[in-house]
């Protein structure tokens, strides 16, 4: 058995530090890099991407609403036609940024607020597929699993990866649970190790009311600016050796 792990990774801008991307990159095999429009910079950018080759990563681009100042997480009512050209932008900035400097860009997952909009809008998860599969046909859609996310990439010929996060909480449905709520984000990195091995051994998430949810599992997501991050990438690795899992990046 193989798995993914990824991080969003490169959310620092100007003065403002985001994450240990330094040290999180060592023990994941994917990385979802900002594009500048929730975090991140020009510079910041170009040396994420160099990190994530040094590292041998596997880099994808981590697109959002252009929301600075919220960091991505407020959802903002555009037209398709300014959706697509947000995915264009930011995408294709991303991959040329990554192939001057001796890359490839492997797949694309939305950040914040786009995500679990994507997730839930057919429509607009379509609009996002169709720009990706204008840059690159052969990028991979990443999003919440079980979502429209898929159903989009379907209809537009794209590959997909269902994605499962090991340090948020879920619902019945097998949405994420608001940020606002609490029990929202796992603070213990025992909660994280707990769903992550519920994941792997069952394709099942327990929801916040308790509840059983199936999930399909092609990646397992990690936010790298929390608290408990780098501690849950070392048990993680640790516990993939105990299992004879071995981790490797998306290949669909």
């Amino acid at each position: 058995m193989k798995i993914d792990l990824n991080a969003d990774i490169g959310e620092s801008f100007g003065s403002h530090k985001m994450g240990n991307d330094e040290e999180i990159i060592k023990y994941i095999t994917s990385a979802s890099i900002a594009c500048g429009f929730h975090g991140g910079d020009p510079l910041t950018i170009e040396r994420t991407i160099k990190l994530a080759l040094e590292n041998k990563v596997a880099i994808g681009a981590h697109p959002s609403y252009n929301d600075l100042q919220g960091f991505g997480r407020r959802s903002i009512k555009i037209s398709d036609e300014d959706l697509y050209s947000t995915i264009l932008y930011q995408v294709g900035a991303l991959k040329t940024m990554t192939e001057a400097l001796g890359g490839k860009l492997r797949h694309v997952k939305p950040h914040g607020a786009l995500y679990n909009d994507l997730a839930n809008s057919l429509p607009k998860a379509k609009v996002v597929a169709e720009a990706i599969y204008k840059i690159d046909p052969e990028l991979i859609f990443v999003g919440l699993s079980n979502s429209e996310i898929q159903n989009a990439a379907r209809e537009v010929g794209l590959k997909s990866a269902c994605e499962v996060f090991a340090d948020r909480a879920y619902n019945d449905d097998g949405s994420l649970v608001s940020r606002h709520r609490y029990g929202a984000i796992f603070e213990d990195g025992d909660a994280c190790m707990n769903q992550v091995k519920q994941i792997l051994e069952n394709q099942t998430v327990t929801s916040i009311n308790g509840n059983s949810v199936d999930m399909c599992i092609h990646t397992i997501g990690v936010h790298a600016d929390s608290k408990e991050a780098l501690s849950f990438v070392k048990d993680f690795h640790k516990f993939l050796k105990e299992k004879n899992i071995k981790p490797a990046s998306l290949r669909l």
